[in-house]
């Protein structure tokens, strides 16, 4: 048995928007999982193995990227890059969703062959870890000439992520709605590309094209990297219950307009953070820390319900047991504070002035990642391994 205490918790960031912030200071982890919450008594109640000092800083869950492109490994032909999901792990991310591999050099398109790609890349993610981060791989494309018999094929192979329609050659939405059906009855999550063409061969897709399609996720409402018109975006949130997602890789005023309008409909419980990297834009490793504090400073969202969209929202949507701290959760942590030099006296208020926040630690399954992060400023406090 492996046993893991982090004490002194200035503050905790739940991960759950509807109670984002807790006064409990002391988190017990056992075997990589959260065993019990609450306060400084605890310490005397379990036999730790290695414990934190968190000296006052914030405890979070570790960051989710609902939106990568992955290939195979740590490593991605679009950019030529080598270690960019290690980079994301000291940027806060532990865990990361593959919108599908279409960088992947001669990438087959008939369906025999973007299933076998689908099942050695979910096959590959589950083997190794990338960097240290849990990568949800193989995203299945969808090509002309799928049928109910291939999802179910893929289904007994583990693969339950679609990736961007219209990546593949299943362009018309009326195409993929009895495609996206079938995948949901078994199981599988399925994304949608939005706005203008991305890639060589994507699609331009706008508002009644995802209505007819009918996506568990509306992939970057904010544009990957061109923005559908803001209008549509508000019928999204008005006439849809889908799940809207927000990227770095995107229109940053139309991400402004949006969630400000989700305020204000009280629906930003439906809204999740990715990045779409690597793309046209390049390696961004702090994308998703960068658009917490971008959604606390500019868009007046409180820091730590902006936590809770790139961490609870998308756990939920996904059915993650990661992204929240609540005892039996997965022991996925991100220890921060305001960075050396900042305005903020803490790394909510460091957020909320438009700063990145210096991380200390990531935590992987009750497992210490590292104990200085080579991508953020430094932290103005610093958690310290004390056993």
């Amino acid at each position: 048995m492996s046993a893991l205490a982090i004490k002194n918790i200035g503050l905790l960031i739940t991960g759950d928007l509807d109670a984002p912030l807790s006064k409990d200071n002391t988190i017990i982890v056992i075997n990589g999982k959260i065993e019990a919450i609450g306060g400084q008594e605890l310490i005397s109640k379990y036999q730790c193995d290695k414990v934190i000092d968190a000296n006052g800083t914030t405890v979070a869950p570790g960051f989710i990227d609902s939106h990568t492109h992955p290939v195979l490994g740590d490593f991605t032909p679009r950019q030529n890059t080598v270690g960019f999901i290690n980079s994301s792990l000291h940027g806060g991310v532990t865990t990361m969703i593959s919108a599908g591999e279409p960088h992947t050099p001669g990438r087959p398109k008939d369906v025999s062959g973007a299933k076998a790609l689908a099942i050695l890349a979910h096959k590959s993610s589950q083997n190794v870890r990338p960097g240290g981060v849990k990568l949800h791989g193989g995203a299945v494309i969808l090509e002309q000439g799928f049928t109910e018999r291939d999802f179910i094929d893929l289904k007994k192979e583990g693969v339950w992520l679609v990736g961007e329609v219209g990546l593949g050659t299943v362009k018309d939405p009326s195409e993929a709605a009895p495609l996206i059906e079938m995948a949901k009855k078994y199981g599988m999550k399925v994304m949608m590309h939005t706005g203008g063409t991305s890639i060589p061969g994507s699609s331009t897709i706008g508002f009644e094209d995802v209505v007819t399609a009918k996506p568990t996720v509306v992939s970057h409402v904010n544009g990957g990297p061109t923005s559908i018109p803001i209008e549509d975006v508000k019928k999204l949130i008005d006439e849809t219950d889908f799940i809207l997602e927000i990227v770095h890789c995107g229109n940053s005023k139309v991400m402004k307009e949006a969630v400000e309008y989700a305020v204000e409909k009280n629906q930003l419980h439906r809204f999740i953070i990715g990045n779409d990297s690597p793309s046209g834009t390049g390696i961004i490793p702090l994308s998703i820390l960068r658009v917490v504090s971008y959604l606390a400073s500019v868009c007046n969202i409180p820091a730590e319900k902006a936590v809770c969209m790139a961490t609870g929202n998308t756990a939920d949507v996904y059915e993650l047991n990661v992204g929240k701290i609540e005892k039996g959760r997965e022991a996925d942590f991100v220890i921060m504070d305001a960075p050396m030099g900042s305005v903020g006296s803490n790394s909510i208020e460091a957020l909320a002035a438009g700063d990145l926040c210096g991380i200390s630690n990531v935590i992987v399954d009750g497992k210490i990642m590292f104990e200085k992060s080579k991508n953020t400023p430094p932290a103005v406090r610093k958690s310290k391994v004390i056993k």
